[in-house]
């Protein structure tokens, strides 16, 4: 008999066909739970409609499933279903992190506390009562500083602040970004902290036991300085010294211990200067975008694939590749309506290019950071060595071309009369 998993996503997650693949390759039975006037299904999966808004009632309909399915496991996909997957885990006694530490992975402000208490190198921050109308003083610990939503990610709504001009302005601006949270709590507090200079990596990683297994350490060669932070260049293997790799693994798991995680993907960002390691952010999730492809490179296995195989106690040979790889994730640099992008096919003729997906479509409205939250395409490439890798992504990078038109506001009659 197939040993089944049950999937916990919102219905607009990309990383719902990637786990679906996996679960066919490994041989597994996969159910989507999820959210819409139709369940999503696949010829390899059922679907489950349940209302995510509505957590109680979607923990009610997931626990009598789950005791007439008996699923070997449960897995979220996205920070908004991490929490009720781990809940309906502890209610079913499958293995999964405790819903208290995939909260403070997922609300910043928890997690600042919670590594500050630990004793962990972390920026120093307040949490702000916003008000519209209200003016705010300037921060004790001074400028630059950062202001980020509670519970975004993927640098939406995360500001850099020079000033007290800009700190309301930045105030303001993320307040417009949260206003679409459902939680009152995180629509009415923003997180300011301390900016940390200082060179970026980010890590993926894998947590059994509680025990960190890091699966990679990419680089961000363009530095990322504000006043918004679109990521662009991921390298791996990072270039450090063996001194400064053992610094960064041992603050995200010494971050992981703290949270209270103990099982699972992570994925963490961190930025290193003369002062040491700082973690920026961690979730207990896998890495956003089609970057996850970067991991089946270095392990011969879908990140997908290591994720449902740590999830069922599946051991996975995987193997060894010391060659250099590395995306690029083409921003959005400006709003309007995205036309075509051009130069696709040349940029895939560049040595050293293995693949590029132009993941949004002519027509898409596209806003760049920190209003927005999609990336044009990826850009991928592998080489015997990080520095080729890099050269041939910003050689790519060089050649595409997005054609982006103005959105132009329609008005009706009325409204033209009286302007």
């Amino acid at each position: 008999m197939k040993r089944r998993i049950l999937l916990v996503s919102p219905p607009e997650s990309y990383r719902i066909q990637p786990y679906v693949r996996a679960a066919h390759s490994l041989g597994l039975e996969i159910n989507l739970a999820s959210q819409g006037e139709w369940a999503i299904s696949s010829p390899y999966s059922a679907g489950i409609d349940v209302p995510l808004h509505d957590h109680e009632a979607a923990l009610a309909i997931l626990s009598d499933l789950a005791c007439r399915q008996k699923y070997d496991a449960v897995i979220g996909t996205d920070d908004s279903t991490l929490e009720l997957a781990a809940n309906l885990a502890q209610k079913t006694g499958l293995k999964q992190n405790l819903p208290a530490a995939v909260r403070i992975a997922r609300r910043k402000d928890l997690s600042r506390l919670c590594l500050q208490h630990a004793g962990i190198k972390v920026p120093a921050f307040t949490v702000l009562r916003v008000d519209k109308n209200l003016p705010v003083d300037d921060p004790e610990f001074g400028f630059p500083c950062v202001v980020k939503p509670l519970a975004l990610s993927g640098s939406r709504g995360v500001i850099r602040v020079d000033s007290n001009e800009d700190l309301n302005t930045g105030i303001q601006r993320s307040l417009k970004i949260v206003s679409e949270q459902t939680d009152l709590y995180e629509k009415n507090h923003l997180l300011v902290e301390q900016y940390i200079a200082g060179r970026e990596f980010a890590v993926e990683g894998m947590l059994s036991d509680g025990r960190l297994e890091v699966l990679a350490i990419f680089d961000k060669p363009d530095p990322l300085d504000g006043p918004y932070f679109e990521e662009t260049f991921y390298i791996s293997p990072a270039r450090v010294t063996k001194f400064e790799r053992r610094l960064i693994i041992e603050t995200v798991q010494a971050s992981c211990t703290a949270y209270g995680l103990i099982t699972g993907p992570v994925h963490a960002e961190c930025r290193l200067n003369k002062e040491g390691a700082w973690l920026i952010e961690l979730a207990a999730r896998t890495i956003g975008g089609l970057c996850s492809r970067l991991l089946s490179f270095g392990t011969g296995y879908s990140l997908e694939e290591l994720v449902l195989a740590n999830a069922i106690d599946l051991d996975l040979t995987t193997q060894v590749n010391t060659d250099a790889a590395g995306v690029l994730m083409l921003p959005v640099k400006e709003a309007g309506v995205l036309r075509r992008v051009e130069g696709v096919m040349k940029a895939e003729k560049v040595p050293f290019i293995d693949a590029i997906e132009i993941s949004l479509r002519e027509g898409h409205h596209v806003l760049p950071l920190p209003e927005g939250a999609s990336y044009l395409g990826f850009v991928f490439s592998s080489a015997p060595d990080a520095y080729v890798v890099e050269q041939a992504l910003r050689e790519a990078d060089s050649i595409i071309n997005p054609v982006i038109a103005p959105l132009w506001p329609v008005l009706d009659g009325k409204k033209k009369a009286s302007a």
